[in-house]
């Protein structure tokens, strides 16, 4: 290999590195704003009692990755094997099933569901069991904002010709990295464990979705905001005891 060809893939490496670190620093950064700024703009950070306030502060976000990752998003014809809305009827369809069960559980559902009942000794209760019928306005643009992040490192990976195999652990490692975060929230070691056990497994799932079926992109967002709508309803309607009770067992905490 000559000496142009190592700088050539030292550029290429240096471009993909720098490019990681963003989508990596972006997550990051977005959830450190949310502990530890919000509450200095005399903010609760919590979903239930500022829903606007953060449904805006993701907003922002949302915001900062299509104008970062815009060139990026670009791309995904060239990676995908299909064009986007290539069916009409088909995507139109996906969008009307998908707003329509999440008005149903949010305004239908969830006010139905008993009350969340939290034990004193087991610590601060997370805020997602207690969701109110606002607490999916903030969520469902954090889920987005989310998303934005996992496509553009999709992307990014099959630019530099990495596998779909490869691309699936790049993912879940980052997907399920980003999640240990959660103890700030300061909830239960169990708790945190589970959302990065199951925040890798998706991890693994979304670039085959992105990549390799068709209109892949709504089949993962609604698996990510449905997943949150399971918790609750199994918190609610099955019991914390029981669920808490599960997953201390599983991951002996």
């Amino acid at each position: 290999m000559e000496l142009g060809d190592y700088a050539m893939l030292w550029t290429a490496n240096t471009a993909l590195i720098r490019t990681l670190a963003l989508i990596g620093g972006l997550w990051v950064a977005s959830d450190l704003g949310y502990y530890l700024i919000l509450p200095r703009l005399s903010l609760i950070p919590d979903y239930n009692q500022s829903p606007v306030s953060i449904a805006t502060y993701y907003f922002f976000w949302v915001g900062v990755a299509v104008i970062l990752f815009f060139r990026v998003y670009c791309t995904w014809p060239v990676y995908a094997k299909w064009i986007a809305f290539e069916n009409l009827p088909l995507s139109l369809a996906l969008w009307v099933g998908f707003f329509a069960a999440a008005t149903t559980f949010t305004g239908v559902i969830l006010p139905a569901l008993p009350p969340f009942q939290w034990p004193a000794d087991w610590g601060v209760p997370p805020d997602l069991p207690l969701a109110n019928t606002l607490y999916f306005l903030p969520k469902s643009i954090e889920i987005l904002f989310q998303q934005l992040l996992v496509i553009a490192l999709v992307l990014t990976l099959a630019a530099e010709g990495f596998s779909l195999r490869k691309t699936s652990i790049f993912c879940a490692l980052l997907f399920g990295g980003v999640h240990v975060l959660l103890v700030f929230d300061q909830v239960p070691w169990s708790f945190v464990i589970r959302f990065v056990v199951l925040a890798t497994i998706f991890g693994l799932v979304f670039p085959v979705l992105i990549l390799r079926v068709r209109n892949g992109f709504a089949y993962a967002y609604a698996l990510h905001w449905g997943y949150y709508a399971l918790t609750i309803y199994l918190a609610r309607a099955v019991g914390p005891g029981t669920v808490q009770t599960y997953i201390a067992a599983m991951f002996g905490a």
